[in-house]
């Protein structure tokens, strides 16, 4: 029978130095590689019976992995404010003071930059990126549409806002990514309410595309019809983007039974897939783009 790896109490539901609990004899350099531990980062390990959420890791990296002053930023600062969803294994973004030096490090992506006062708050006890200077350098970080997903989220969330964020990237004209910042900003839209909508949103515009309406409520006579994701009312040509994404078939079936409705009226509703918009999206531009040409020349749009 195989023997039970070591456990001692003072570690059990804890995350801890490795080197730590080797030079206190708790452990041997042996037992670290045991069952009874999950190594999160170099020297940082875990009681494998402990479940390990982004916050956890983000805290052992601001208690043990980064120098003061560094903070938790871009996704993973925007993850600790629920508006992103990193992977378990997906590198942890820090932002280090421009004159403070610090080596690669796996798991983590460090970025040395100036970092002004108010640019970190403190997150249920771990030192983050504030909200304006989270979207700043994912502005600086990302290509444009994943910064705009993002953003996108921030301000549903009411974090910050356009007005204060255009005053954040004027207050910093002439720094590297104030141009970028401006630029993500004039395409995040508060209303956008999955990731998925905030590209489809973003690529449709960035390729010549009017900006559509984002949940925009069709009604008639009154009465409540529909919220469509994306729409171009002046056309009545509407996106959706497909509802599986939110693993409820019975909201699924509502969704195609309320589009339905519109579809019997003046509207146009073209629908998009993930596989559609990876595969596809020069065609379904292409649909869209038609579909608000043949709107535009009818009786009701002019």
């Amino acid at each position: 029978m195989p023997k039970a790896p070591r456990r001692p109490p003072q570690l059990r539901g804890r995350i801890f130095r490795g080197s730590v609990a080797v030079s206190r004899g708790l452990l041997t350099r042996n037992d670290l590689r045991s069952s009874a531990w999950r190594p999160l980062f170099r020297d940082v390990y875990a009681d494998a019976r402990v479940r390990v959420t982004h916050r956890t890791r983000c805290a052992a990296v601001g208690r043990w992995l980064i120098p003061p002053g560094a903070a938790i930023a871009g996704r993973a600062a925007a993850a600790l404010y629920g508006c992103a969803t990193p992977g378990q294994s997906e590198p942890l973004d820090v932002l280090v003071p421009r004159e403070t030096r610090i080596g690669p490090t796996a798991g983590l992506r460090v970025h040395h930059g100036e970092i002004d006062p108010g640019d970190t708050v403190n997150r249920a006890g771990v030192t983050v990126t504030s909200p304006a200077r989270t979207c700043w350098d994912l502005a600086r970080w990302l290509q444009v549409v994943e910064a705009v997903v993002v953003i996108d989220a921030l301000l549903s969330s009411r974090l910050t806002d356009v007005p204060a964020l255009r005053e954040y990237a004027l207050s910093r004209a002439g720094r590297r990514g104030w141009r970028s910042l401006l630029r993500a900003i004039d395409l995040a839209d508060a209303g956008a309410e999955s990731p998925q909508e905030s590209r489809t949103r973003v690529r449709l515009v960035l390729a010549g595309l009017p900006r559509p309406q984002t949940q925009w409520i069709v009604t008639d006579q009154g009465r409540f019809v529909a919220r469509l994701d994306l729409a171009w009312p002046q056309f009545k040509v509407a996106v959706e983007y497909d509802g599986l994404w939110h693993d409820d078939p019975e909201q699924f079936h509502r969704d195609r039974r309320r589009l339905n409705r519109l579809l019997g009226g003046e509207w146009i509703v073209l629908h998009a897939t993930a596989k559609r918009l990876r595969e596809d999206f020069d065609g379904f531009l292409a649909e869209v783009r038609a579909a608000l040409r043949a709107r535009s020349r009818s009786p009701w749009t002019r």
